[in-house]
């Protein structure tokens, strides 16, 4: 079994590099890493079924990992060091550097899920609407300094203006049609740094679409607010609708930019399959977000 490791310098703010992460390692008794570089992918083929992939960057970079595991049936370790990490959240992985490394010297993997789009795949989250703006504006100095809130505000800017656009959204046997001012397709619990999908895991063989109205600002934030505090999607909302199923499409009026794992993807129309549990990551358990159902309460 070989151990390689690939850090992306630009991650985060560049705190948690290569020299970081390799003396964490070390010390914590995994065999001496292979440091290999994500621009040169000729290495990628010596890649063999059961090696450790170590990624030490933000969710793309992990995104670019997951692919180079799912190909080769290597295991994923994440070494967060980017400003969401939100695929980290879903692998309840410690925050201590020396127990993560501890963690990957032990070797306890899980299986969770892979979305799947055509040849490609995304670990988080693909967005449709207002939701790409934080990764197509939240970028450099912006970025660093306001960390994770950084995705937020570029949609503060945007949402009152937005009248949103129309599509249909259809999920296994189910379809809605409307005009939308974001779309997210998850394959996990948690999305935006850290903002979670209630009744949601990474292993549940299930995607997640939360599709969010034209609204005022005010009654957006406090059904977002709702959400968060009851921990579960509302039953009966004007504001947002939540479906799951295994396979996912959403097709637009007009051509709409798709964001996924905080990089651009493509356009719309978007196809989403739910691979369940094809990928081993390193990790002590996967999160979920369910809960017992309260009684029902009417939000938005």
């Amino acid at each position: 079994m070989t151990h390689w490791l690939i850090a992306n310098p630009k991650a985060g703010t560049g705190e948690r590099g290569r020299e970081f992460w390799l003396e964490a390692l070390l010390a914590a008794g995994v065999p001496e890493p292979q440091c290999r570089d994500f621009n040169d992918d000729a290495w990628e083929d010596q890649v063999q079924a059961g090696d450790v992939v170590m990624v030490a960057g933000g969710d793309g970079s992990v995104n670019m990992g997951a692919r180079l595991c799912r190909s080769s049936q290597a295991i994923l370790a994440v070494l967060p060091s980017g400003t969401a990490n939100d695929f980290a959240r879903n692998l309840d992985l410690p925050e201590q550097p020396e127990r993560l490394c501890a963690l990957i010297a032990e070797g306890v993997t899980q299986k969770v899920d892979v979305a799947e789009v055509g040849q490609t795949l995304f670990l988080n989250v693909a967005h449709i609407g207002l939701g790409t703006l934080p990764a197509r504006e939240a970028e450099g100095a912006h970025k660093k300094l306001f960390g994770r809130f950084s995705y937020g505000l570029g949609l503060l800017r945007r949402v009152s203006a937005s009248r949103g656009f129309k599509a249909e959204i259809r999920c296994d046997n189910g379809v809605v049609k409307g005009r939308w001012l974001s779309v997210a397709v998850a394959s996990g619990a948690f999305f935006g740094g850290g903002n979670e999908i209630p009744e949601a895991s990474a292993n549940d063989g299930q995607l997640d679409v939360i599709a969010v109205k034209p609204r005022p600002l005010l009654q957006l934030l406090l059904t977002f607010v709702m959400v968060r505090l009851n921990k579960r999607s509302p039953q009966r909302t004007s504001t947002i609708i939540h479906l799951k199923g295994t396979c996912c499409s959403v097709h637009t009026g007009k051509p709409k930019t798709i964001t996924a794992d905080g990089d651009v993807m493509g356009q719309t129309p978007l196809e989403v399959k739910c691979q369940p549990q094809c990928l081993s990551v390193i990790a002590p358990t996967i999160v979920s977000t369910a809960k017992a159902a309260p009684e029902d309460t009417a939000i938005g």
